[in-house]
């Protein structure tokens, strides 16, 4: 029984997939198109990663509509990428789709790339989500999907310091050009030293 990984492109996702790879877990890597910004410089990120670490070919799924309608700073330019950052349903509507996935691909598990919950800056990245998510999900879909989070433990500064030492290389900015813009929260995230 393998597990669908949400691959965003990002190191967190990107270092998620290797580990796993590296202990031997079978996988169905999936990406999800939602609208974002920076789409291009994701997808890419993610056959490049898939492309270099030899994982199983990533299922793309388009479900860019929803980012057009439920709006955030990630989806709509004309929104502060920082204040307006949060998209509201966006972690459960990833859960439910891989985990739909999963039941149709043989899987027991969905992994997500989260960190710690005491970084957690929206409703949907703290262990009560994660618990009510999976319950919830398993009752939907009428068999039990395990949602993961292999990074639980794990402060930005070490998912940096393995990404590194793996040679992961990733994207994870909002705005989606070539340069980090320095200013969203993702790329704020690579400031942070802590644990």
């Amino acid at each position: 029984m393998g597990v669908v990984t949400l691959l965003s492109g990002g190191m967190d996702s990107c270092l998620m997939s290797v580990l796993a790879m590296e202990a031997g877990v079978e996988q169905k890597p999936v990406f999800i198109n939602y609208g974002q910004l920076n789409i291009d410089k994701e997808v890419l990120a993610v056959r490049n990663h898939v492309k270099k670490f030899g994982l199983p070919i990533c299922t793309e799924i388009d479900i860019s509509g929803f980012g057009s309608v439920i709006i955030s700073g990630l989806t709509d330019k004309t929104m502060h990428i920082v204040d307006e950052a949060f998209l509201p349903g966006r972690n459960l509507l990833f859960l439910l789709i891989a985990s739909a996935f999963a039941v149709q691909n043989d899987c027991r598990s969905v992994s997500i790339g989260l960190l710690r919950e005491d970084t957690a800056i929206f409703p949907d990245q703290t262990d009560d989500f994660l618990f009510s998510a999976e319950h919830t999900i398993s009752k939907a879909l009428g068999q039990t999907i395990e949602i993961v989070a292999p990074l639980r433990d794990f402060y930005k500064k070490d998912v940096i310091d393995m990404a590194s030492e793996k040679g992961i290389l990733s994207y994870s900015c909002h705005v989606g050009g070539d340069e980090p813009c320095g200013v969203c929260i993702s790329c704020k995230e690579f400031e942070i030293k802590g644990g």
